[in-house]
C-alpha cells in the first residue's frame, strides 16, 4: 500500500490538524492507496489539485478555512473510520485559453472562469458556444462560466444555476447585465466550447481569471471543459459533495 502524503497551508490552525493527522496514521492506516490529505481551505485545495493534474492521487480535503466546500470536517476519533467509509467523486476541470496582447495562455479552473472589466468602463463582450451565438453583444461588468462543482460558490453569488454534479452540463451567467439587462444565466452541454470575444479591448479592456489566476487585457477567451483530466476526490459518507449541493439548492428555494 502506498503511503500516504500529508500536506497543509502554513497558517497556525492547519499545522496544528497536520501534527494531529501524522500522530493519527503513525498508529493506524487507512485502506487507500494514492491517498493526499490536503489541510486547509478551498483556495489551498484548488492550487493543490492543479500542480497535480497529471496523477492519479485521490485527494482528501480536512477543512481549516471558512466554508471549505470542497472539503470534510476534522474529528481526530473519526479521521481513520471518515478516511477508510469516504466516497470517490471523480471532477473534470474547465480549461481557459486566452489571447492577450499577442500571447495564449492556458490554465485550468475547477470551479469558474470569471471574465471582469478591467476599468471603469462596462466591459463589451461576445459569447459564442462552437459557432453559434448565445448573444452577440452584452454590456456587463462581466460573465461568469462554472462548472457544477463550482455552481454553488461565486457564480451562485451572480444568480447563475445550480448544477448538480452528474448533470454534464456548464453555467454562463452575466455579471452585472447592463444591455441587455433581463438577460439571464445559460445552461449548455459540457461538450460545449465557449468563445467570449471583446469587442472593445482598447477602450474597455477585460481580464480573464481561471479560479485564482487573472490574465489582463484578454481579447479572445475559449472556454471547455477539460475531460482528460479527473481530479478525484473523497467526501465524508454524510457530506458528500453532490449532498453540499442540494442543501444549497434547497437553501435558495426557501430564500
Amino acid at each position: 500500500m502506498n503511503k500516504t502524503l500529508i500536506i497543509s497551508d502554513k497558517n497556525s490552525k492547519s499545522l496544528r490538524i497536520k501534527k494531529k493527522i501524522i500522530k493519527i496514521l503513525g498508529k493506524e492506516k487507512p485502506n487507500k492507496s494514492n491517498l493526499v490529505v490536503v489541510i486547509g481551505g478551498d483556495g489551498f485545495m484548488l492550487q493543490t489539485l492543479k500542480k497535480n493534474k497529471n496523477s492519479n492521487k485521490i485527494f482528501y480535503g480536512i477543512n481549516s478555512g471558512n466554508y471549505g466546500f470542497l472539503m470534510n470536517k476534522f474529528s481526530s476519533k473519526l479521521t481513520i473510520k471518515n478516511l477508510s467509509k469516504a466516497k470517490l467523486i471523480s471532477i473534470s476541470p474547465l480549461e481557459m485559453t486566452v489571447t492577450s496582447k499577442n500571447k495564449i495562455k492556458k490554465y485550468l479552473a475547477i470551479n469558474e472562469v470569471s471574465i471582469l472589466r478591467q476599468s471603469k468602463q462596462a466591459a463589451n463582450i461576445s459569447i459564442k458556444n462552437n459557432s453559434k451565438y448565445i448573444i452577440k453583444k452584452l454590456v456587463s461588468d462581466g460573465v461568469l462560466v462554472s462548472t457544477p462543482a463550482g455552481s454553488t460558490a461565486y457564480n451562485l453569488s451572480v444568480h447563475g444555476p445550480i448544477l448538480n454534479l452528474n448533470s454534464q452540463k456548464i453555467s454562463i451567467a452575466p455579471i452585472s447585465p447592463f444591455r441587455p439587462r433581463r438577460w439571464t444565466a445559460r445552461i449548455v452541454s459540457d461538450r460545449s466550447k465557449i468563445i467570449i470575444t471583446n469587442l472593445n479591448p482598447i477602450k474597455r479592456p477585460i481580464s480573464s481569471v481561471a479560479d485564482n489566476v487573472e490574465v489582463r487585457y484578454a481579447k479572445k477567451i475559449i472556454i471547455k471543459v477539460q475531460k482528460k483530466i479527473k481530479f478525484n476526490l473523497l467526501y465524508d459518507k454524510n457530506t458528500s459533495l453532490q449532498k453540499k449541493i442540494k442543501v444549497e439548492q434547497l437553501r435558495r428555494e426557501i430564500n
